[in-house]
């Protein structure tokens, strides 16, 4: 048991305390994450089963899914309207890098090796399978306190949201037996959120830009 609250506690010390007095850019942010999720399975003894084909079946059949939703959303102008005016946040790399490294690596793969792959079935071997579902999502909810503040996001709601997703994603894993499912689903979320958010942006932009005349 005491390994188990070890195990729960740990994360939400990382990603609130540590982390940030780490004082890293997003490149060092996203090797400490990695890094700090490899050695968690490996002290926590994690099988996130990454090779399962079960789960690649229903991460897939989920992805395909939350892509489909961000595309019916961008058909509607008043969505990308509300994304074009409500972004005001530019990552500190390239869009290219953040979208196919830094979600996928240091969000997506430290984020389900940690909790889905790892802290759930320790917390299910010792607290049961239902108490171990509302501790394990709770868990990465509120390891979205300081990364909330540090972008300027209300901390209530988004501890809310994280956690509503922890829950949907342990329940994929556990149907899945892999962590495959969630993360697949996860960078489906995170990646097409920030394109979504990106081309809407620009879009915007592009339509304001003065049009120069034509020189006869």
């Amino acid at each position: 048991m005491i390994r188990a609250a070890a195990a729960a506690a740990a994360p939400v010390v990382w990603a609130n305390v540590v982390l940030p007095r780490l004082g890293l850019g997003l490149r060092g942010r996203t090797v400490a994450n990695v890094g700090y999720a490899v050695g968690y399975r490996a002290l926590f003894d994690g099988q996130p089963n990454w090779l399962s084909a079960n789960g690649l079946r229903l991460g897939l059949a989920g992805a395909g899914a939350v892509v489909a939703g961000f595309g019916a959303a961008l058909s509607v102008p008043a969505v990308r309207a509300a994304l074009a005016s409500s972004s005001s946040r530019e990552p500190e790399v390239a869009a290219h890098e953040w979208i196919s490294l830094h979600i996928p690596a240091g969000t997506v793969f430290a984020e389900e090796t940690v909790f889905r792959g790892t802290l759930d079935p320790l917390l299910s071997a010792n607290l049961g399978r239902g108490p171990a579902l509302l501790v394990g999502a709770l868990t990465f909810g509120l390891c979205h306190i300081t990364p909330a503040r540090a972008v300027g996001d209300p901390v209530l709601p988004t501890v809310v949201a994280t956690t509503a997703a922890g829950l949907a994603f342990t329940l994929l894993a556990r149907r899945a037996e892999s962590a495959t499912a969630p993360a697949l689903v996860h960078l489906a979320l995170n990646a097409g959120g920030a394109l979504l958010t990106l081309r809407s942006t620009r879009g915007a932009s592009d339509r304001n830009r003065p049009v120069a005349a034509n020189m006869a």
